[in-house]
C-alpha cells in the first residue's frame, strides 16, 4: 500500500484568505482508496520553500499531490519546482497548448503569452488534460515516487482526482485495499469519559482501530477498517461497534452522517410529540436545529437575548407577579420559562435554555457562568445545569446540542 502526501500550494492559503478545504477532501478520497496519508503541508509561493517542502515530500512519500500554482501569473511556480525538484527542464506540450488554445476559442476569447506557460511541463511527465478549466495537470514519475500536480480550483480538482487520480493510483499500486470506518456518535460524555469506557479497545486494537474526536457537546468513536472491500470491513467493524455500543449504550445517539437533528427529528414523528422552546444564550440556535429536525413537530421559537424578553414571556406564566423574584433564582425561572413557552404554543413538550453569564469572562470556550436547560410536559420537569455561561461560538453550540439531547432522552426515557 503506497503512502501518500498532500502539498497545498498558495500564499492565499496561509494569509487565511482561502480556507484549505482541497486537502480534507483529497485526505477522504485517499483513505477510500486504500492509501495511507501522513503528512499535509500548506506552503506559500516562495520558490525556496516550495522546493524544500515538495523535495521532503517526495523523500518520505510513494505518492505526492500537489494542488494549486499551475494557473498563468508570475507567482504560478508549481511546474518550474517540480522540475528543478525532479532534475527535469520544462517542455511545452504541443497537445496541451493546444487544449488551452481550444478553450480560449469556445469561449470567443484569445489565448494570451502568460496562458501558453500552461502547457509547460517537466520533461517526460505524462499531460492530463483539464476539461474543467485552462490549467493543465500532469504526471511525473520519479524514482523516488510520482508527484501528480493539480489545479488549486475546488472543481477542477475534484474531477480531476475522481477520473485521473483514482484510476492512476489504482493501476499503478494495483490497490485491492480500502478504508472504511464507522463514527458513532456520543453526547452527554465528554472525552475522557468515552476513554474510560472504551480505553482498552483503543489501546489493543490493530484492524480495525478505534479512536475518538472531541467535538463542543459531542464526541466521536471512529472504528476504522482495512479490506479488500467495503462488505469486509464492515464485517471486521461489526463486533467491535458491538463492544463499543455495550460500553456506551444510549449514549450513542447516530453514526456516520447522520446528527442529533436527525434522531431527534425520527423520535418526533414516531412519537407524534411536538415541542415549543425558549432560549437566551443560544441567540436561535435550538430553535434553528429543531425546525431541521422535523419542521412540522416545531411548532414555537423564541429568542430573548435579554431581561425584557424574559419578562414578557413570564408575563403570561402560572406566578406573573413573581417574575421580579424569579430573576433571580436561575433553576426556577427556566422551569417557568419551559412550562410558559410550552402554554403559550400549544405544543406537547416546552424547552428552555437559560443562561447566567460571568460578565468578567470573556473566553469563547468553556466561560465561566452557569446554563439551565428545563424540559416539561406541563406536569412534570426535568432540569440539567451545566457550569458554562458563554456566549462564544463553541459554548453556544455545546449548549444548543446538549438541549436537543434532553429532548431526546425525554422522548426515550419520559420525564
Amino acid at each position: 500500500m503506497p503512502n501518500a502526501e498532500i502539498v497545498a500550494i498558495g500564499s492565499e492559503l496561509l494569509l487565511g484568505q482561502i480556507v484549505d478545504t482541497n486537502s480534507a477532501w483529497m485526505a477522504q478520497r485517499l483513505s477510500d482508496l486504500g492509501v495511507n496519508l501522513f503528512f499535509k503541508t500548506i506552503v506559500g509561493d516562495n520558490p525556496g520553500r516550495m522546493k524544500d517542502v515538495i523535495g521532503r515530500a517526495l523523500d518520505r512519500a510513494d505518492f505526492v499531490i500537489t494542488s494549486g500554482g499551475l494557473g498563468p501569473t508570475q507567482d504560478d511556480l508549481t511546474r518550474e519546482i517540480i522540475a528543478e525538484v525532479c532534475g527535469r527542464k520544462l517542455v511545452r506540450d504541443p497537445g496541451l497548448l493546444d487544449q488551452i488554445d481550444r478553450r480560449f476559442r469556445r469561449r470567443g476569447m484569445i489565448m494570451t503569452p502568460n496562458n501558453e506557460r500552461q502547457a509547460d511541463i517537466p520533461e517526460g511527465a505524462i499531460p492530463v488534460e483539464n476539461p474543467n478549466g485552462t490549467a493543465p495537470s500532469f504526471i511525473v514519475e520519479h524514482e523516488k515516487g510520482v508527484i501528480f500536480a493539480l489545479p488549486g480550483v475546488p472543481h477542477e480538482m475534484k474531477w480531476l482526482f475522481e477520473n485521473e487520480v483514482t484510476p492512476y493510483a489504482r493501476r499503478k499500486w494495483d490497490l485491492s485495499e480500502t478504508i472504511t470506518y464507522r463514527v458513532l456518535k456520543v453526547t452527554d460524555m465528554g472525552e475522557s469519559s468515552v476513554d474510560h469506557e472504551i480505553g482498552d479497545l483503543i489501546a489493543n486494537s490493530s484492524n480495525p482501530t478505534v479512536g475518538v474526536l472531541a467535538h463542543p457537546g459531542q464526541v466521536d468513536v471512529r472504528i476504522t477498517a482495512k479490506a479488500s472491500s467495503r462488505e469486509e470491513a464492515m464485517e471486521l467493524i461489526a463486533p467491535v461497534e458491538a463492544q463499543v455500543r455495550d460500553l456506551l449504550k444510549s449514549h450513542i445517539f447516530a453514526v456516520d452522517d447522520q446528527t442529533m437533528e436527525d434522531a431527534v427529528g425520527r423520535l418526533l414523528r414516531e412519537k407524534d410529540r411536538s415541542v415549543a422552546v425558549f432560549e437566551d444564550m443560544t441567540a436561535g440556535l435550538v430553535a434553528d436545529r429543531l425546525q431541521r429536525a422535523s419542521k412540522e413537530h416545531f411548532v414555537e421559537g423564541m429568542v430573548a437575548p435579554g431581561e425584557r424578553g424574559t419578562r414578557r414571556l413570564l408575563a403570561h406564566s402560572r406566578r406573573p407577579d413573581e417574575a421580579g423574584a424569579l430573576l433571580d433564582q436561575p433553576e426556577p425561572l427556566t422551569e417557568e420559562l419551559a412550562w410558559t413557552i410550552r402554554q403559550q404554543a400549544g405544543s406537547d413538550l416546552g424547552l428552555a435554555l437559560h443562561a447566567v453569564e460571568n460578565p468578567g469572562d470573556t473566553a469563547v470556550n468553556l466561560a465561566r457562568g452557569q446554563t439551565y436547560i428545563s424540559i416539561t410536559d406541563g406536569e412534570k420537569f426535568q432540569t440539567r445545569t451545566y457550569n458554562l455561561g458563554g456566549r462564544g461560538g463553541p459554548d453556544r453550540t455545546r449548549m444548543s446540542l446538549n438541549a436537543i439531547s434532553l429532548i431526546r432522552t425525554v422522548l426515550l426515557e419520559g420525564i
